[in-house]
């Protein structure tokens, strides 16, 4: 069963993102009654939560459901990645804000800039708790939907995403080697 919803196409067993939960299968579009109304919902169930939720067709588009990105969205983050950080000052909770806000959106590329601006390399341990609870929940997202978009495993994508934030100039790499 296809369905077309605002200029959107899904099908069953079409891999989707959401932007709250990632990645996940489209397993079946059913009609429930709520409240005296009948709704047409997907169902999405995320492996790595065991989760399963419905979104009504009609918004699908307005809850930042889409598609798994395409190759060539996949390499410009890649690039942002590889990019110098932008380091924000100010307290923890507004730019902690900005993060999760930009993760929310579901969009890759901005996926890539918080996990860019929070890269601190090979002193990525010196991070605070909630910046690596932060880092380490974009990097998920995004090495779910690289491995998705690329066909690649977890670990590939993983590694993929891992090589591109080792070739960005860090803080500490105008210092010399002692």
């Amino acid at each position: 069963m296809t369905t077309k919803n605002n200029a959107l196409s899904f099908e069953i067993g079409e891999t989707v993102v959401y932007p709250s939960h990632g990645v996940g299968e489209i397993t079946a579009i059913e009609e429930q009654e709520v409240a005296g109304f009948k709704l047409e919902l997907f169902v999405l169930t995320f492996d790595k939560d065991r989760l399963t939720i419905r979104v009504p067709l009609a918004k699908a588009k307005s809850s930042g459901m889409r598609k798994v990105s395409e190759p060539a969205v996949v390499t410009q983050a890649l690039q942002i990645l590889a990019e110098k950080a932008k380091v924000k000052r100010g307290m923890w909770n507004r730019r902690s804000n900005d993060f999760q806000e930009r993760i929310g959106t579901g969009q890759m590329t901005a996926i890539a800039e918080v996990l860019r601006d929070l890269n601190r390399g090979s002193e990525q341990q010196e991070a605070s708790y909630s910046e690596q609870q932060v880092f380490e929940g974009a990097l998920d997202l995004m090495v779910r939907e690289v491995a998705a978009a690329n066909r690649l495993t977890l670990t590939e994508a993983r590694k993929l995403i891992e090589q591109s934030l080792a070739k960005a100039p860090h803080l500490n790499s105008a210092l010399p080697i002692a």
